[in-house]
């Protein structure tokens, strides 16, 4: 194939004011964190709750955040996004209702969705990685607390959570860099996050192997930085005995 790369392209004027294609990048990218970091906020909080009750013994507590997980991971996000984007907003009372769509920017609404939609998602996928990580410590570590008099809130937040998020550091990891994966699906919603205005550069410019080789490399730079940075946690805060790092 004979093509002729130009990468000078990303400095050149969009036509829409001042701005350049990079200057295009630069605020999709700032979309894609804002998006990713919201949603994983929601989705460390909500999920380390939920797998604490998936392991505490009542059935009804286990029950309930059972059905939350199997409801959120077995319906595909997009439908989800749809649904949170296009149907929740017209059950909200008529007040709140109209706030949110008139009153609010499109860009914001968009953004609230797709971070609610995001966050809840990946919420079933920690849950099931705290669960694990509970019920992979030995069980004499919760009888002993027991013993020495601690309560159940106290056990999980003193004694077996500390300990379980250490051994699901590479889980989570996997799970934080799928956060900004999947925040893609923002651009079918209106959000001009990092594949929007990929997709936008390579229409209005014409160059489509730079625009998507660009955003391959910046993808690829920030879930590659997120990892390196996460195995270094994970070496850090490695407890002897419970698991290895780097294969040792």
């Amino acid at each position: 194939m004979n093509y002729n790369w130009d990468w000078g392209v990303f400095f050149k004027s969009t036509g829409v004011g001042s701005e350049t294609y990079l200057d295009w990048f630069i605020s999709g990218l700032g979309w894609t964190i804002g998006i990713a970091v919201a949603a994983w906020i929601i989705a460390l909080t909500l999920g380390s709750i939920l797998g604490v009750m998936r392991t505490v013994p009542n059935r009804i507590v286990s029950g309930i955040a059972t059905c939350y997980v199997e409801l959120f991971r077995n319906v595909p996000l997009l439908v989800q996004l749809f649904i949170w984007y296009f149907l929740v907003p017209d059950l909200l009372p008529a007040d709140l209702q109209e706030w949110y769509k008139q009153d609010l920017n499109p860009t914001t609404s968009a953004f609230i969705s797709v971070v609610v939609c995001l966050g809840l998602f990946t919420t079933a996928r920690v849950c099931e990685q705290v669960r694990t990580g509970i019920q992979a410590l030995p069980k004499g570590q919760e009888s002993a607390a027991r013993a020495m008099g601690f309560k159940l809130p106290q056990i999980y937040w003193n004694v077996l959570l500390p300990q379980a998020y250490r051994i699901i550091i590479p889980p989570l990891t996997s799970e934080f860099l799928n956060v900004f994966k999947n925040s893609s699906v923002a651009s079918l919603i209106g959000l001009m996050e990092l594949l929007a205005q990929t997709k936008q550069t390579a229409e209005f410019s014409a160059n489509l192997f730079e625009a998507f080789t660009l955003a391959t490399l910046i993808y690829f730079t920030l879930n590659m930085s997120l990892m390196l940075l996460m195995r270094m946690v994970e070496k850090k805060v490695a407890v002897p005995g419970l698991i290895s790092v780097g294969g040792k």
